[in-house]
C-alpha cells in the first residue's frame, strides 16, 4: 500500500506554535525574560505540588532546585534508585565556555558551534541561553564537590570534543555523567530529608491527566506490585530521556523508553523532529544476535586516538603488521581542519562509507580502528591511562583486547535523539502546565548534537531555566482545586488498565523481544545512518503491519498484579511501534539532508549533507489526530538573525 505523503499545514495553523522567545538582542533575551517573569511568593510556593517524572540529570536537578525554592515535589523514578538513571552512562564530559585554556573560546563561539553543529535546525534564542548558562553549571557542580580533572596549577582541565576547535569540555575521567548525577542526587536527597521532595521509586508513568486543558497529574504503575496510582499536581515536568531504543540496539539503558513522552503526545503535546537521531561514531561493534544493547566508547577518545582502516580491501593482517603507508587515516584526509574531531554525524557517515567500500575490519568487517599507538609514544602510557584508564578497562572486559597494545575496533550506533516533545522558550509543550526538560524535548541541538552538550542541557534546564519559567506559569495560571477523585483521573486510569489487560489477553506466538528486534532491524535498515524515499515508504508500511500483528500475536507472560518485566517492556514496545512509523514519515517529508538526517537523494558531489534552507528551515511538529489516523504536521519557522546558515565545512 502506498503511504500518503504527510501534509504540512498552512500558515494559519502555525500560530499554534508560539516559541515565546523574548524580543531584543540575542545576548539580552534571557535577562529580559528573567526581569519580566512573574514570581510566586515564597509562602505561596508551599501551596503548590509539582510532579517530576524522571530522576536523571534534568529531573534530579529540577527536583533539588524547585524543592529548595519551597515547592512540594513528587519525584517519580523508574529505577530503584535515582543513581541508576541513564545519565551515568555519559562518559566524556560537559561543555562550558569558561575559556580556561585561553584558546579563544567565548559564549558566542559555543553558541555558534552548537547552531552549526546542529546544521542550522535549532532556535537561536534557546541555544544562546544554553551557552550563557553553561558557565554557571560548572560553578554549581564544583560547589557540590564533583571531582573534575584539574591541571597541575589547580585550574579545571579541559579537552576537545567533535565540532569545535577549542578545548571547552570539563570531565571527570570517563565518569562525568555519573559524577554530575551524584552531585544532583545529593542536592535532591537534601530536599528529601527536608521533606520538600517525596521520592517514589519503581514507578512508570503510563498516562498524562489533562483537566480543563491543563496538565494536572499522571497515572503510574507501581512496577513491584502492579498497582495503578494517581498523582495530582499543579504542573508536570517530564524528564524521561530519549527514545533511541526504538532501534532495539542502541547505547541506551534497557529501561530507556518513549512511553511517558508518547502518552503525553497522545494527550495533545506535539512531537517535534522525531527523525533527528544521532548515530554515535565511537561504539563497540555488534558481535552477535544475543546482544540487547551496545556499549559506548566516549568521544573523548578521539582527542588522542587516530581513526583508520587499511587501504587494501583484502588486507586481513593484524593492525600491528600494517605499515603506516598502507593505512588510510580517512578523517584526517577528508577533514584536515578538524581531523578526528569532526562532529558525530560526519564521523559516523564516514565510517559507513569506508566499510561500504569493503575496508572495514574485524570479523564482521563492520568496524574501523581507533588507534592510540602514536599518543602513547608521544605522551607515555601513564598519561593515557590517567585520561582514559576506566574506558580502556571497560573495552578490555568486553572484547578481551587491551587498547594499550592493539587498536580499538569501533563502529557507529544509535545514541541520542535530538527530536522530542515540542517546547517553547519556557520549556512548556502545547499542553499548558506540561514542561519537558533534557533529552525528552527537542529544543537545543537541532539535527545533530555536539558531543558533551547533553549533560549541559539537562543541568541547564533543571538548575537554571525551569525555576523561572515554572514560576511564571504558576503565578499566571488559574488552577482550580483538583483531587485524584476527579472523573478525568478515573477515566485515564481506566484507559491505562485496559491497555495492560489487552496486552496480557493476546496470548500470541511471538515474544515482545522478537517484535522489538524486528522493529529495530527495520529502523536501522531504512531510518538509520542514511535514508531514501523508497526505503522510508517500505519502513512505514512494514512498521504498520508489524504493529497490527503485535496486538494480535504478542505473548506477554505473567500477571498485572505483581512484578512483571514482560508487561513493562510490552507496553514500551507498543509505543515504539507507533513512534517508529512517525519517525519514518518525518524523515520522508523532510526532502533534504541535515545533521543526523541524511537523505541519499540530497547530497553534494563530495557525498556531504545538502540542506534545503528555502523549504525546510523549520521545526516539524506532529499533532496526534487519532490512533489509526495520519498525524498532522505543523511548522515552526526558524529565524536566523545572528547566524547566517551556510554549508557546514570541517575541511
Amino acid at each position: 500500500m502506498e503511504i500518503a505523503e504527510p501534509h504540512v499545514t498552512e500558515r494559519p495553523e502555525r500560530s499554534r506554535l508560539k516559541a515565546r522567545v523574548p524580543a531584543g538582542r540575542l545576548q539580552d533575551k534571557w535577562d529580559v525574560y528573567k526581569n519580566n517573569a512573574k514570581l510566586v511568593n515564597p509562602a505561596n510556593k508551599r501551596k503548590h505540588t509539582i510532579i517530576i517524572v524522571g530522576t536523571g540529570l534534568a529531573g534530579a536537578s529540577a527536583a533539588a532546585t524547585l524543592g529548595g525554592l519551597g515547592y512540594n515535589i513528587k519525584s517519580l523514578c523508574i529505577q530503584d534508585s535515582a543513581r541508576r538513571a541513564h545519565s551515568i552512562a555519559a562518559q566524556g564530559g560537559i561543555n562550558a565556555a569558561k575559556n580556561y585554556p585561553n584558546d579563544g573560546d567565548t559564549i558566542w563561539r559555543l553558541f555558534y558551534d552548537t547552531i552549526k553543529g546542529g546544521d542550522y535546525r535549532s532556535r537561536e534564542g534557546n541555544v544562546y541561553r544554553l551557552a550563557q548558562i553553561s558557565n554557571n553549571i560548572i560553578d554549581q557542580a564544583v560547589a557540590q564537590g564533583v571531582p573534575f580533572a584539574r591541571e597541575y596549577g589547580g585550574l579545571l582541565d579541559n579537552r576537545s570534543f567533535g565540532g569545535a576547535q577549542v578545548s571547552r569540555t570539563f570531565y571527570a575521567r570517563g565518569q562525568t555523567g555519573q559524577q554530575l548525577l551524584l552531585g544532583a542526587y545529593q542536592a535532591m536527597s537534601h530536599q528529601i530529608q527536608e521533606g520538600r521532595v517525596e521520592m517514589l521509586p519503581r514507578r512508570e508513568m503510563l498516562e498524562l491527566v489533562v483537566i480543563d486543558g491543563r496538565a494536572r497529574g499522571i497515572v503510574t504503575r507501581n512496577l513491584v506490585t502492579g498497582e495503578l496510582e494517581r498523582h495530582v499536581g499543579d504542573a508536570v515536568l517530564l524528564c524521561t530521556g530519549g527514545y533511541g531504543n526504538a532501534y532495539y540496539l542502541s547505547t541506551n539503558a534497557q529501561n530507556s523508553n518513549v512511553t511517558a513522552a508518547w502518552r503525553c503526545h497522545k494527550r495533545g503535546a506535539f512531537f517535534a523532529n522525531p527523525c533527528f537521531t544521532q548515530i554515535h561514531p565511537t561504539c563497540i561493534p555488534v558481535s552477535g544476535d544475543y546482544q540487547s544493547k551496545l556499549t559506548l566508547m566516549s568521544e573523548s577518545l578521539r582527542n588522542d586516538g587516530r581513526v583508520w582502516v587499511p587501504k587494501d580491501t583484502n588486507d586481513a593482517r593484524p593492525p600491528s603488521q600494517i605499515p603506516e603507508g598502507e593505512r588510510d587515516y580517512y578523517l584526517e584526509r577528508r577533514y584536515p581542519s578538524f581531523g578526528n574531531l569532526v562532529p558525530r554525524d560526519v564521523a559516523s557517515r564516514a565510517a559507513k562509507a569506508v566499510t561500504d567500500e569493503g575496508l572495514g575490519v574485524g570479523e564482521t568487517n563492520l568496524a574501523v580502528y581507533l588507534d592510540f599507538r602514536d599518543a602513547i609514544e608521544r605522551l607515555g602510557r601513564q598519561a593515557i591511562e590517567d585520561r582514559y584508564g576506566n574506558l580502556f578497562e571497560m573495552y578490555e572486559r568486553i572484547t578481551g583486547d587491551t587498547p594499550y597494545e592493539v587498536p580499538m575496533r569501533i563502529f557507529p550506533a544509535v545514541h541520542y535523539t535530538m527530536g522530542g516533545l515540542w517546547v517553547d522558550y519556557e520549556l512548556m509543550t502545547t499542553v499548558p502546565g506540561l514542561f519537558v526538560l533534557g533529552e525528552a524535548n527537542f529544543s537545543d541541538h537541532g539535527a545533530n548534537r555536539l558531543g558533551a552538550s547533553a549533560l549541559m542541557q539537562g543541568l541547564a534546564d533543571g538548575y537554571f531555566v525551569i525555576p523561572y519559567t515554572l514560576g511564571g506559569y504558576i503565578a499566571g495560571a488559574e488552577l482550580g482545586d483538583v483531587t485524584i477523585g476527579h472523573s478525568t483521573f478515573a477515566d485515564t486510569e481506566r484507559a491505562a488498565g485496559e491497555r495492560l489487560r489487552r496486552l496480557l489477553d493476546v496470548k500470541g506466538g511471538k515474544t515482545v523481544a522478537e517484535f522489538h528486534r524486528e522493529l529495530g532491524q527495520i529502523m536501522w535498515d531504512h531510518v538509520g545512518m542514511s535514508r531514501n524515499r523508497d526505503g522510508l515508504l517500505q519502513a512505514a508500511e512494514a512498521i504498520r503491519r508489524l504493529r497490527d500483528e503485535y496486538w494480535q500475536n504478542v505473548n506477554v507472560a505473567g500477571r498485572n498484579d505483581t512484578l512483571n518485566k514482560n508487561l513493562e517492556f510490552a507496553g514500551r514496545v507498543g509505543d515504539f511501534l507507533e513512534l517508529g512509523e512517525m519517525m519514518a514519515l518525518d524523515a520522508l517529508h523532510r526532502e533534504e539532508s541535515c545533521g543526523g538526517h541524511f537523505r541519499e537523494e540530497h547530497k553534494t558531489a563530495e557525498g556531504e549533507a545538502l540542506r534545503d534552507d528555502d523549504d525546510f528551515a523549520y521545526v516539524a511538529a506532529w499533532e496526534h489526530t487519532g490512533d489509526h489516523a495520519r498525524p498532522q504536521l505543523h511548522r515552526e519557522d526558524l529565524e536566523f538573525e545572528y547566524v547566517r546558515p551556510s554549508t557546514r565545512s570541517y575541511k
